[in-house]
């Protein structure tokens, strides 16, 4: 099934809905922080089909929910990155604060938050707008963000305090701080909303009841750093950094069912958007594996840069957003129509 949809470019004050093919494979966008650039993995055949220079000392990125923007956080330039997509060329740099690390875009694609390590802050850039909007104070060295369903809600890991900072994004302010184990790093909610999972790089994950934002259960997972949840909600896949591994855990008993061997310190990790396979980008051996999540092996290895860290949501999730920015379901804006 295709859905054609009108596109305008990033600048523009307006986002409209760009042109979504749902049955194409997205691609996986892959930083490599020790040669400044983005590896772009075919994920249908598994290959690199181009390489994207950025700023100094790329991290944090993430695909816009419609697959049409890529956000890389250069952690040694203060820069944003943006990439088109369409054209895989970067069409934007956005000054933000110091040593950025993560970033997350809101589900409507209207916003980007990029969490910035060094300041304790967070940068809200309304897309289109090409510089940063408000900036949001959390707590110390921040490292990673993600926004639930349906955009509420802002998490952001604060590694210096071990806490996780809950952010109201109608009003950009912290609603409170919710403890967690020593030196929390990647984080990720289940896709209904309910649960968040935080990897804990001391050797744990945190469960927390995004209800109440209560820490509800600790499963015990040696040097997490990234988590990524599938997108039925079922699992949750873990890296562990230092011991070449990915944990799987079953949400539904918070129990590890599974361990997968990787390559050497594998950092970030997605989900494809059917949930079939997990990239998990191995920092050491400049690889990323590719796992089967029916039977939880590595059926395939990727060659990209030097020192790929992928910290986020690097494979869109490539959702329909709606043009208004408010997810409102107009649909006089669209150009086209789902057969």
């Amino acid at each position: 099934m295709s859905l054609t949809l009108r596109r305008t470019s990033f600048s523009g004050l307006v986002l409209l809905l760009a042109s979504v093919n749902v049955s194409a494979q997205p691609g996986a966008y892959v930083t490599n922080r020790l040669d400044d650039n983005v590896s772009v993995i075919d994920t249908a055949t598994n290959t690199v089909v181009t390489t994207i220079a950025v700023g100094d000392g790329p991290e944090g990125v993430a695909v816009s929910p419609d697959d049409n923007w890529v956000y890389v956080a250069n952690g040694g330039a203060d820069t944003l990155s943006v990439i088109d997509v369409a054209t895989n060329n970067v069409v934007d740099t956005i000054a933000v604060g110091d040593n950025p690390q993560g970033v997350a875009v809101s589900p409507n694609g209207c916003w980007v938050y990029v969490v910035n390590a060094a300041t304790g802050t967070v940068s809200v850039i309304a897309v289109g707008s090409g510089s940063v909007d408000d900036t949001i104070t959390v707590g110390l060295n921040p490292l990673r963000a993600v926004v639930r369903a349906p955009g509420d809600r802002l998490y952001v890991t604060n590694a210096g305090v071990s806490t996780v900072s809950v952010i109201d994004t109608a009003n950009n302010t912290e609603i409170t701080q919710i403890t967690v184990g020593a030196n929390p790093a990647g984080l990720d909610v289940t896709p209904d909303g309910s649960r968040l999972y935080v990897a804990n790089t001391s050797g744990s994950v945190s469960v927390i009841d995004t209800a109440t934002n209560t820490v509800i259960d600790t499963i015990s997972v040696a040097s997490a750093e990234a988590v990524a949840a599938t997108p039925d909600g079922a699992h949750v896949y873990v890296t562990q950094r230092f011991i070449a591994a990915v944990s799987v855990i079953e949400v539904a008993t918070n129990t590890v069912v599974d361990t997968v061997s990787v390559g050497a310190a594998p950092r970030g990790a997605a989900v494809t958007p059917d949930g079939s396979w997990v990239y998990v980008a191995n920092s050491q051996d400049d690889d990323v594996s590719v796992i089967d999540t029916t039977s939880n092996t590595v059926v395939d290895t990727v060659n990209v840069g030097d020192s790929p860290t992928a910290f986020g949501k690097f494979i869109s999730p490539m959702t329909l957003v709606f043009a208004d920015c408010f997810e409102s379901g107009d649909t006089s804006n669209w150009s086209g129509s789902v057969p």
